[in-house]
């Protein structure tokens, strides 16, 4: 992602003009709305600028970056081409935070197929695997078989409330910090400035004439990122079978052509996402930021620009006197740090990921130039009309009715989660009726009904069971290839189903249809299992 200088840019603009960027379906209002500087003010400030530069910058020891915003809203247009960003680095609290995150997503999704877990004979030892072969999910201690999919759908629902929760309290944090393309992109921009340098050094490298310096270090990046992209598309596998063992047979080539498929697959698009294509992911492809326009609220905290407090906008002098200007000295740190290659004081725009590192990068100006800190903050757009009108700000409202609905929406799918998990049986049975003939009438006059009864056995060890019924008198039970009805079999962890025919002698036989059940019970630890089923017979 790259920022460019406004001369650099200037061919590159569309002649006409392009259109208004996208912002949120609400009127932002004054506080929100872009500045509009004269081009007298404009040429004021790029001589202040020079005197800066020249003069009181090297005292105050603040940079003034020559930037342009990329995706300025007045110079968008579908019909340019490309400008590469170039994220200056940003130093402070949520930088340090985006570090920790992505440490920490990186690390799970690395490290965690890997992970063990004892589940005793018979059973795979990865804490977390997905098992097509067996259309079985473990996590740790959860097994979730496939008549248990209802769980991966309370996850989904209870994963999209939860985003949807965030939002409306946050913004766009889960794009700005845990989201896989912020993430990734992230970990190519660390790699790119380990190999290129920082901004200003990318810039001149990319500038530079073709050389057997410049080849190496753009090769030496590229190379990098295809391992990432390998890496990543390798720890995917992992989670689809046993890790150590794939592992080896993907370097003695002894795995699964579907497995070097995925592999290559996802090594291409990491490396096109993350590196090449990185901010049109989010700003063109992804469906996100629309979406948002429709969770955030005056009480949502989104990283803003406060106007009211930064304007007018002058460069730094020692003898200023702040009480006739803003606080904001338009070095452009806020737009050379900003991986969107947008300008925060523009206004809200669907491109911000709310990262926050315009605030980092603000709040170093600030310190070095001995004014209060935020002038770039989380905060809401009520603060925003409040200030303007000359009234204290509040406290954001954290409880209100689209937080509420959501919060108890997520806790009330959790605990119902919850209970069924607690409470399931490791052993379920089904029973199918004989739809072809409905029954059958005996020499002796009795009525036989015939079964298909499946017994899942959810445990990692054969188990037997009894099989008996309650509601029929005098029955008789009888199943195919075996000598009585107990002792039937299941092997570990499957299904296995029986033929099971129940007579009714004549003097018992039910007029019609009578409901029964069918009655299984484990012989070794007692769990019982119940189905409830008719038996068919002649109407008198």
């Amino acid at each position: 992602m790259s920022i460019h200088s406004a001369a650099a840019n200037k061919h590159l603009l569309s002649p006409a003009g392009s259109p208004a960027g996208e912002h949120f379906v609400r009127d932002p209002g004054p506080a929100f709305r872009p500045r509009q500087s004269t081009d007298k003010q404009v040429t004021q400030m790029d001589q202040a600028s020079q005197v800066l530069s020249q003069a009181t910058a090297p005292s105050a020891n603040v940079e003034t970056v020559d930037v342009d915003a990329v995706n300025k809203k007045e110079e968008r247009s579908l019909y340019k081409a490309r400008v590469k960003i170039y994220p200056k680095r940003a130093k402070g609290v949520f930088r340090k935070l985006k570090w920790l995150v992505m440490a920490i997503t990186l690390a799970i999704y690395y490290i965690a197929p890997w992970i063990r877990w004892d589940r005793g004979l018979n059973a795979p030892d990865q804490a977390i695997l997905i098992d097509f072969p067996t259309r079985r999910f473990y996590f740790f201690f959860i097994e979730i078989w496939p008549e248990e999919v209802y769980y991966l759908t309370g996850l989904l629902i209870i994963a999209a409330l939860l985003l949807f929760l965030v939002t409306s309290l946050a913004g766009r944090v889960w794009c700005g910090y845990t989201c896989p393309q912020t993430v990734w992109t992230d970990l190519f921009i660390w790699v790119e400035r380990l190999v290129e340098g920082d901004r200003s050094a990318r810039i001149r490298l990319d500038k530079a004439p073709l050389s057997i310096g410049k080849v190496a270090r753009k090769t030496v990046k590229h190379v990098l990122w295809i391992l990432i992209g390998m890496a990543t598309g390798g720890a995917w596998i992992f989670y689809f079978a046993d890790a150590p063992s794939l592992f080896v047979d993907l370097f003695t080539l002894q795995a699964p052509i579907v497995a070097y498929s995925t592999v290559a697959v996802l090594t291409a698009t990491t490396y096109i996402f993350g590196g090449m294509m990185r901010e049109q992911v989010c700003t063109f492809m992804c469906p996100w930021p629309r979406i948002q326009g429709a969770l955030v609220d005056e009480d949502s905290l989104i990283v803003s620009y406060k106007e009211d407090r930064g304007e007018q906008r002058a460069p730094f002098r020692k003898d200023m006197d702040w009480e006739t200007r803003g606080d904001c000295i338009d070095c452009n740190q806020c737009v050379a740090v900003c991986p969107m290659g947008i300008d925060i004081r523009d206004g809200q725009q669907l491109e911000c990921i709310h990262c926050a590192l315009c605030i980092d990068a603000c709040n170093d100006v600030m310190t070095r130039i001995d004014r209060p800190l935020n002038l770039i903050s989380y905060d809401t757009y009520v603060n925003h009309e409040r200030r303007a009108a000359g009234e204290p700000e509040q406290k954001p409202r954290i409880f209100r009715a689209r937080t509420v609905i959501y919060a108890a929406l997520i806790a009330i799918v959790g605990l119902i989660m919850l209970a069924t998990l607690i409470t399931r049986s490791t052993l379920d049975i089904n029973i199918l009726h004989d739809r072809n003939p409905l029954f059958v009438k005996l020499s002796d006059g009795g009525i036989r009904n015939g079964y298909t009864i499946k017994i899942l056995n959810k445990q990692h060890e054969v188990r037997h069971f009894r099989i008996a019924v309650d509601g029929l008198e005098n029955a008789l039970i009888s199943v195919v290839g075996l000598d009585g009805t107990t002792g039937l079999a299941v092997p570990a962890d499957r299904l296995a189903q029986f033929r099971v025919f129940v007579a009714v002698p004549a003097a018992n036989a039910p007029d019609g249809r009578a409901d029964f059940d069918f009655i299984v019970t484990d012989l070794d630890d007692g769990n019982i299992a119940v189905n409830d089923t008719v038996f068919r017979g002649p109407e008198q």
